[in-house]
């Protein structure tokens, strides 16, 4: 079945928040934001594919992701919320780098992008501003459903991918 859109929820996971180890910036509101945003494209029937970074153990122990840890999983809140979604690894910031990601978005007929998640000035915008990313119609990014270290560095970001991609509340996407 061809869909339109997708949403990609990236790197919701447990180290980015509270006991984890890199507790990001107002980490449990964007959850609820990220929830909301799940909930929103099922109902849609906007497919949701779900990102997980892991660590890569050639380069040594990291200071978060690392696998087997309690920190690399995601959320329960997202897996609960995107039952049967598709999960990609990355390894890398971008999510499509040596990854399933274009894979499976072709596999949906996807022509536009919904990205949300955590750290956005690394792992979302190296997602939608990736070279595999400008194939599609449309890449925008969710802005009330990212956070990262601080809120400054959350706008800082979300300015500087502006010229590049769409940036727009969650009210406006879905």
């Amino acid at each position: 079945m061809k869909h339109a859109q997708a949403l990609i929820v990236i790197d919701v996971q447990m180290d980015y928040f509270p006991g984890g180890n890199y507790p990001l910036h107002h980490a449990e509101g964007v959850l609820t934001q990220v929830e909301a945003a799940i909930h929103k494209a099922r109902a849609a029937q906007i497919p949701v594919i779900l990102v997980q970074h892991i660590a890569d153990p050639a380069k040594g122990p990291s200071p978060f992701f690392n696998a087997d840890s309690a920190g690399v999983a995601t959320h329960p809140r997202v897996l609960a919320a995107a039952a049967q979604a598709p999960l990609v690894i990355k390894r890398f910031a971008d999510a499509f780098d040596d990854t399933t990601l274009t894979q499976t978005l072709n596999e949906l007929g996807v022509s536009e992008l919904l990205i949300c998640g955590m750290m956005t000035q690394n792992c979302v915008t190296h997602t939608a501003i990736s070279k595999a990313a400008e194939r599609y119609a449309k890449v925008s990014i969710l802005s009330d459903c990212c956070t990262t270290v601080t809120e400054m560095l959350h706008l800082i970001a979300l300015s500087a991918v502006s010229r590049r991609v769409n940036v727009l509340p969650l009210a406006e996407a879905l």
